[in-house]
C-alpha cells in the first residue's frame, strides 16, 4: 500500500486518498530542511563519486544510475557477495531499534525492502513503517517484493532525498538507515534531517560498511572489494563498474570514530557503535534530544 497525498497529512494515517500500486514521489518544502542542512550545503561544489572527483550536482545522477542498473539483481548480489551475512548485520540492527507496536518507523535508502520486512510485524497494525528511497527502480523492488509477500497493511514506500525528508519534525520514533548513507552527497545534512524527524528519544541507526580493525582482515578485504567484487558483478549483473564503484564509495566513507563524530555535530547524543564482522561493517546508534 502506497499513501498518495500531500507533505502536511504525512504517510501512516490512512485516508480516502491511499491507493495502492504507484509511488509517493514527494515535493520538498523549504521549510522541511533545518538551518543546520541549508548552511551545509553552501560553497560545496565538489563531492567523491567512488575515487572521481565530482560535481555535487552530478553525484545524484550517477548514483542514481549506479542503482537503476543493479536494482533487480540487488538482493541476490547481496547473498552471493556476503555469503548471506548482510542479513544476521540487519538483523542485529533491527534487536537494537527498540522498535514496539504502535511505533512509526522510516526506513531511508530502504531499497529492497530488507528492513521494512522485519520491522513490519514489530509495528504491528497500530504503527507503520515507512519504506523511503531517492531512487524509484530499487523503490519498485522493494514495493513489489514486500507486495508479494502480503507486507501491505501498515507499510508506505516514499521516494525521497535524505537530505531534505519531507517529513513533519518529530514524526518518527525510529529512523534506519543501510547500506545507504555512503552514497548520499552531503551525508552531514542527511543525518540533521534524520535528527529533525524524530520524536525526543527516538533511535537513529546507520548500518553501513567501515574500516576492519585488524591490518591483515583489512588488506584480504580490499583484494576481495577490488578484485573479487566486480567480477561477480560481471559475471551475475553483467555490471562491472557499478561494483567497482560500490566498493570505492566504502573506501571513502568516513571510518567509525568519524561517523560518530558526525552524528554527535548532527544532534544526538549518546552515540556509539558495534563492529560486525571484524569492522567490514559498523553498526552507530544514536538518540534523537
Amino acid at each position: 500500500m502506497v499513501w498518495t497525498r500531500s507533505i502536511t497529512q504525512p504517510p501512516c494515517q490512512p485516508s480516502a486518498t491511499t491507493t495502492a500500486g504507484s509511488l509517493t514521489s514527494a515535493a520538498m518544502p523549504a521549510r522541511m530542511a533545518s538551518p543546520v542542512t541549508v548552511a551545509a550545503m553552501t560553497d560545496r561544489n565538489k563531492t567523491h563519486f567512488g575515487y572521481r572527483e565530482v560535481d555535487t550536482d552530478d553525484k545524484v545522477r550517477l548514483v542514481g544510475e549506479v542503482f537503476h542498473s543493479v536494482a533487480r539483481r540487488y538482493d541476490l548480489m547481496n547473498d552471493l557477495l556476503s555469503g548471506g551475512i548482510h542479513r544476521l548485520w540487519k538483523r542485529f540492527a533491527i534487536e537494537l531499534s527498540g522498535v514496539r507496536p504502535g511505533h512509526r518507523v522510516l526506513d531511508l535508502a530502504g531499497g529492497t525492502g530488507d528492513l521494512a520486512k522485519l520491522m513490519a510485524p514489530k509495528v504491528g497494525d497500530s504503527g507503520c513503517v515507512v519504506l523511503a528511497d531517492i531512487n524509484d527502480s530499487m523503490l519498485s523492488v522493494g514495493r513489489d517484493r514486500l507486495t508479494d509477500r502480503g507486507i501491505t497493511r501498515n507499510v508506505g514506500f516514499v521516494q525521497a532525498n535524505a537530505e531534505a525528508l519531507p517529513f513533519p519534525d518529530r514524526y518518527f520514533d525510529c529512523v534506519t538507515i543501510a547500506f545507504g548513507l555512503r552514497n548520499v552527497t552531503h551525508k552531514d545534512n542527511a543525518l540533521a534531517e534524520m535528527c529533525r524527524v524524530l520524536k525526543p528519544g527516538g533511535v537513529a541507526l546507520v548500518l553501513e560498511f567501515s574500516k576492519p580493525r585488524n591490518p591483515l582482515l583489512g588488506k584480504l578485504y580490499d583484494n576481495y572489494s577490488f578484485h573479487v567484487m566486480p567480477q561477480i558483478g560481471k559475471l551475475v549483473a553483467d555490471d562491472e563498474e557499478s561494483y567497482r564503484y560500490l566498493a570505492e564509495s566504502i573506501r571513502m566513507h568516513p571510518d567509525q570514530d568519524t561517523l560518530k563524530d558526525m552524528m554527535e555535530r548532527a544532534g544526538f547524543s549518546r552515540c556509539e557503535y558495534y563492529n560486525l564482522t571484524g569492522g567490514i561493517v559498523a553498526l552507530h546508534k544514536g538518540i534523537a534530544p
